[in-house]
């Protein structure tokens, strides 16, 4: 997925009220949309650098928006909104090895009356998480806030098994340099304990890590997830 528009260098001041962050660019601060509804731990140190993008659309309220965070030395994609965009452009240039071969994909897919998955492909359904989370050196993890959401969506991943559909849930790890993946436990439990009833119930989990730059972002490749013992 490449950027439509050169993306504005900045540094990092705050985030608030969820969906607000202050950044300093040259000469001036300017308030940014932040497009990441999770807690964004170990992302919001001030002074790192992020880059930005910019519309002049007259009735958005904010002209700029959060798009990429620098930690230490690896760049991180923060937007949620462009996870699914990301993994469309996968499965549409077969970057995703297990839907290679599918011949229909089919967007916000309506499961039932409350739940709509991210994609469906063919038979498979998937529902796309954007990990944003790295505590420890090459690990990235999910959730970084308890999800109610996410615990649904994989209670009715595991519904869609008798209905025939065959169940995946992708982990979009926008983090450069990670070599694993695992669930953070100690941060949903519940989500977890679902994770684990989930993967024996049949659900098929994949994680797939994305090279990142100014320009653009796009799936790289697959990395093993890391299961406690």
């Amino acid at each position: 997925m490449k950027f439509t528009s050169s993306l504005i260098k900045g540094k990092f001041i705050k985030r608030y009220k969820r969906f607000f962050v202050d950044i300093g660019l040259k000469k001036q601060i300017i308030t940014a949309h932040c497009p990441n509804t999770g807690s964004m731990m170990g992302l919001l140190n001030k002074g790192n650098d992020v880059w930005i993008t910019k519309n002049n659309d007259p009735k958005r309220k904010l002209k700029y928006t959060l798009e990429i965070i620098k930690v230490k030395s690896s760049l991180i994609g923060v937007n949620t909104h462009r996870a699914n965009r990301i993994v469309e452009h996968g499965l549409k240039n077969k970057l995703i090895k297990e839907f290679n071969k599918v011949n229909i994909i089919k967007p916000e897919f309506k499961f039932n009356q409350d739940t709509r998955f991210d994609f469906l492909c063919d038979k498979k359904i998937i529902e796309v998480k954007n990990v944003t989370l790295c505590r420890n050196k090459n690990i990235a993890e999910f959730p970084d806030a308890i999800t109610s959401r996410g615990s649904k969506h994989l209670k009715n991943l595991i519904n869609s098994i008798k209905k025939g559909f065959q169940p995946y849930v992708l982990f979009l790890t926008q983090i450069q340099n990670i070599k694993y993946f695992k669930i953070a436990k100690d941060i949903d439990i519940d989500y977890y304990k679902n994770y684990l009833e989930a993967k024996n119930a049949g659900v098929k989990f994949l994680v797939y890590i994305c090279s990142i730059s100014p320009k653009e972002i796009r799936i790289d490749k697959k990395i093993k997830i890391l299961d406690e013992k």
